[in-house]
């Protein structure tokens, strides 16, 4: 699931299903209460109109409607899709939250004409984020608790 907001960064989580009972608690803990929300015509997110100025687009009549559209969000999940197809081919689903977690480091911290990033400021903003934290192999691979052979 992925919420962006206009101009600004994008959030991502993985989730079991697309119901409303999922949906909405997510939307409700990241969404200011009034804001204009837009989004598909997905039924997990009916409900909503009383909390939010809730405007939906319908894709089987038209993607755009002034400013009532998703397609910020589309190009997210289309970069993640050609990365995965791309360049990882193998994605386990066990570690799809690590490589969601990159494309969102990304797209965050992408060029645009407000925000002149490089390459090198996105090197920099990496390693500034891992100064204290450790991974390990165990927890890597996902095998917390078991002792490694070697």
């Amino acid at each position: 699931m992925g919420i962006l907001e206009r101009r600004g960064r994008i959030r991502t989580q993985i989730i079991p299903d697309r119901q409303k009972e999922t949906l909405q608690p997510i939307v409700r803990q990241h969404v200011a209460t009034g804001a204009a929300l837009l989004t598909d015509e997905m039924g997990g997110y009916k409900g909503l109109n009383e909390e939010y100025e809730h405007e939906i687009i319908d894709h089987a009549q038209r993607y755009v409607d002034g400013r009532v559209h998703t397609n910020g969000l589309e190009n997210f999940w289309s970069l993640l899709k050609r990365g995965l197809r791309g360049t990882y081919v193998a994605v386990e689903p066990f570690h799809l939250f690590r490589y969601l977690d990159e494309q969102v480091f990304r797209f965050n911290n992408r060029a645009t004409k407000e925000n002149k990033v490089t390459d090198a400021d996105r090197f920099d903003i990496a390693v500034r984020n891992i100064i204290g934290k450790r991974l390990t192999f165990a927890g890597l691979t996902g095998k917390l608790g078991e002792t490694s052979a070697f």
